[in-house]
C-alpha cells in the first residue's frame, strides 16, 4: 500500500501519517507532485489518495493528475481521504467518480475535520486550544477507521452516497463552482515580498518564481495555500487581502 496526498499546510500529510501508521506501518507515503509518486500506483495495488477539499471539491492538481495519468488507476484499490475546514458535502466523491471511470475500485472513503487552512480570511479562525482539539478529535476517527477496516475489512464511506453528492453540488460546488473547474491566476504578493524563495521552493505546481527581487506568481496555483501559510513576510493572499493567521499544521500540534 501507499499513501499519495496533496498538502498545503501540513494537515492532509498528518492525516495520511496517521491512518496509515495503524493500517499498515512502515507504508510508503509521497506528495502528488513528487516525480515518484506515479511509479509508486504503478508498483502497489492499494493506494489511499488524500487531499484538501475546496469548496465541496477535488483541488485542480488532484483532477489533472488523475485525469492525466488515466492508464495507471485500472484495477487498483483506492480509499479516498480529504480533509477540510467545515465542510465536504461528497469531497471524497468527487475523485472516486474519476477514479471509478478509470477502472478502480473505490474501497471507501473517510472526510476529516483538520484546523482551516484559509489563512487569509477570518471565517473560520480559531484559537489554538480549539483547533488542538480538532487534531485530537481527528486523530481518533483516523485511528478507529484504521482500527475498523483491520479487525473486520469495512470501510467507512464517507462522502460516497447520493446524499452526500447532493449536499456537496448544492451546498457549495454549484455556487463556487468556476474556482475549481482550472487552476488560479488570482494569487496576490504584495512589496512586503523580500524575494526570498520560499514560496518558489514549496509550490507544488511550480507556479512561482523570483524576479527582480520579488515573487512573480503564473497561472497554474491549484489553491493549497503552501505559499500563503509558509511565508515569513505575509505577503501573499488568494481568497482575501490580508493575513490574518498563519494556519501551519505545526503550530497547533505542539
Amino acid at each position: 500500500m501507499i499513501g499519495i496526498y496533496l498538502s498545503g499546510t501540513g494537515n492532509t500529510k498528518h492525516c495520511v501519517e496517521k491512518l496509515l501508521s495503524v493500517w499498515e506501518p512502515g507504508a510508503e507515503m509521497l506528495p502528488i507532485e513528487d516525480e515518484r509518486a506515479l511509479e509508486g500506483i504503478r508498483k502497489n495495488d492499494g493506494i489511499v489518495l488524500a487531499y484538501p477539499t475546496q469548496f465541496s471539491n477535488i483541488p485542480y492538481l488532484v483532477r489533472d493528475f488523475i485525469n492525466t495519468n488515466r492508464a495507471v488507476w485500472k484495477n487498483k484499490s483506492v480509499f479516498c481521504l480529504t480533509t477540510m475546514g467545515m465542510f465536504s458535502g461528497d469531497g471524497t466523491g468527487c475523485a472516486a467518480r474519476l477514479l471509478k471511470k478509470y477502472g478502480a475500485t473505490v474501497t471507501g472513503g473517510l472526510q476529516v475535520k483538520m484546523p482551516d487552512s484559509v489563512c487569509d480570511s477570518k471565517l473560520l479562525k480559531k484559537t489554538l486550544e480549539e483547533n488542538q482539539k480538532i487534531i485530537r478529535e481527528a486523530d481518533r476517527k483516523l485511528e478507529n477507521a484504521a482500527k475498523q477496516v483491520l479487525a473486520s475489512g469495512t470501510y467507512p464511506k464517507e462522502g460516497l452516497g447520493f446524499a452526500a453528492h447532493l449536499a456537496g453540488l448544492f451546498g457549495q460546488r454549484l455556487w463556487f463552482y468556476n474556482k475549481t473547474t482550472g487552476y488560479s491566476s488570482k494569487l496576490k504578493i504584495s512589496d512586503a515580498c523580500t524575494g526570498c524563495g520560499l514560496c518558489v521552493k514549496n509550490c507544488p505546481t511550480g507556479n512561482l518564481t523570483v524576479k527582480d527581487g520579488k515573487a512573480v506568481a503564473a497561472s497554474s496555483c491549484t489553491m493549497c495555500y503552501r505559499c500563503i501559510s509558509s511565508c515569513p513576510k505575509q505577503a501573499v493572499t488568494l481568497l482575501g487581502k490580508q493575513v490574518h493567521e498563519q494556519c501551519r499544521y505545526e503550530k497547533y500540534s505542539e
